[in-house]
C-alpha cells in the first residue's frame, strides 16, 4: 500500500551554500490494513516524511507508490485517495461544523456530501454542534472535525501526523479509539506520534527515525532483539550463591541479583521457569511470585535514538 524506496528531502541552510538534509535515504513498506508507527524527536523528519508521501511536497531524490500511484508522476492521484491530519489542521473557524465538511466533501467529488458529513459528524460525537462555528470548538473538538474531514472521502490511506497532540485524556482516548476502528476496516494508518505508549497499543510494527530509519519491526520483536525476556522471581530472601546456580542451568542466559529479586534472561520463559522453580525451591528458597519483565516502549525509542551518532536531533 506504501512502498518508499531511497526517498530523501534537503532544504536550504540558513547559511548560504549549506544544505540541511531532513529525510535520508528512507526505505520502507507500510502493508495494507496496517497500523504504522513513525516514531523520532522533534525536527527528526518525521512530517517532512507525510508531506513527501502525500504529494504535498516533492522529494529531492528516491521513489515511493502510495495506493499504487507513483509519487511525482501520479501527484494528483495520490492526493486524492488519502486522507491526512495535520498537526495543526487548518479550519475555517467562521463556518459552522456541517459547511467544513460539506465543503471539501465537494472538493473530493464525494458522491453523496450530505450523507458522509453526517456520518462522520455522527461517529465522531459531533452531530449536536454542527451549526457550531468551528472557532467555537475546544482542541479536542476541532482535532475530532478534522479526522472527519480526512475521511469524508473513504480513503485507504490515512496519515495522522500526531492526532492526539495536546489533547485532554477524554478526547485523545475517543482518538485512539476511533483509530481502532479504522483498522478493523482495513484502512492503511501511517501515524506519527510522541507518545510512545500510544504507539505501542495502537501500532502493528513502528519505525524509530531519525533524520534516518534507524529500526523498524514489531514492538515485540523490537524488545526481544535489544533485551531478551527476562523473568524476575521474588524472593523472600535471596542467597548470592543461587545466583551462580541459576545461571548455570541449561537454557539460561544470564542472571543477576536485583535486591532480594532474582532476575533470568531466557530464550523461552514458558519452558525453562518450571525448572528455575523446582532448582530455588531445592536450594531452600522461599519463592513469593514470578512474572516477566517488560520493557516499555520508551526504553527501546531512547536505546536507538541515544546512539544514533550520525542522526540529527
Amino acid at each position: 500500500m506504501i512502498d518508499i524506496h531511497g526517498l530523501s528531502k534537503t532544504f536550504q541552510g540558513a547559511t548560504r551554500g549549506a544544505v540541511v538534509e531532513a529525510v535520508s535515504d528512507l526505505s520502507l513498506t507500510v502493508a495494507q490494513g496496517e497500523v504504522f508507527g513513525f516514531l523520532g524527536p522533534n525536527g527528526a523528519g518525521k512530517t517532512t516524511t507525510v508531506r513527501m508521501l502525500c504529494a504535498l511536497i516533492a522529494p529531492t531524490r528516491g521513489t515511493a507508490t502510495v495506493n499504487g500511484h507513483a509519487l511525482g508522476r501520479a501527484d494528483q492521484a495520490i492526493r486524492r485517495s488519502v486522507g491526512i491530519l495535520t498537526e495543526t489542521p487548518g479550519l475555517y473557524d467562521r463556518l459552522s461544523a456541517e459547511a467544513n465538511l460539506r465543503l471539501f466533501a465537494e472538493l473530493y467529488d464525494v458522491a453523496d456530501p450530505a450523507a458522509a458529513v453526517k456520518r462522520y459528524l455522527g461517529l465522531l460525537g459531533l452531530w449536536d454542534r454542527r451549526q457550531d462555528p468551528a472557532g467555537s470548538f475546544s482542541k479536542g473538538m476541532r482535532q475530532k472535525l478534522a479526522i472527519a474531514r480526512a475521511l469524508l472521502h473513504e480513503p485507504r490511506v490515512l496519515f495522522l501526523d500526531e492526532p492526539t497532540s495536546g489533547l485532554d485524556p477524554e478526547a485523545a482516548r475517543l482518538v485512539r479509539d476511533f483509530i481502532t476502528e479504522l483498522r478493523g476496516e482495513g484502512r492503511t494508518i501511517f501515524l506519527t506520534t510522541h507518545n510512545l505508549d500510544e504507539a505501542d497499543r495502537l501500532c502493528d510494527r513502528i519505525g524509530i527515525f531519525k533524520t534516518r530509519l534507524l529500526a523498524v519491526d514489531t514492538p515485540a520483536a523490537l524488545r526481544r532483539t535489544l533485551f531478551g525476556r527476562q523473568v524476575v522471581f521474588h524472593l523472600a530472601r535471596l542467597d548470592p550463591a543461587w545466583v551462580t546456580a541459576i545461571g548455570a542451568l541449561p537454557r539460561v542466559q544470564e542472571a543477576h541479583a536485583a535486591g532480594e529479586k532474582l532476575v533470568v534472561r531466557l530464550e523461552t520463559p514458558e519452558t525453562t521457569n518450571p525448572i528455575i522453580v523446582r532448582e530455588l525451591i531445592a536450594l531452600g528458597a522461599d519463592i513469593q511470585f514470578v512474572g516477566e519483565l517488560r520493557h516499555s516502549l520508551e526504553d527501546i525509542y531512547l536505546r536507538f535514538v541515544n546512539h544514533d551518532a550520525g542522526g540529527q536531533a
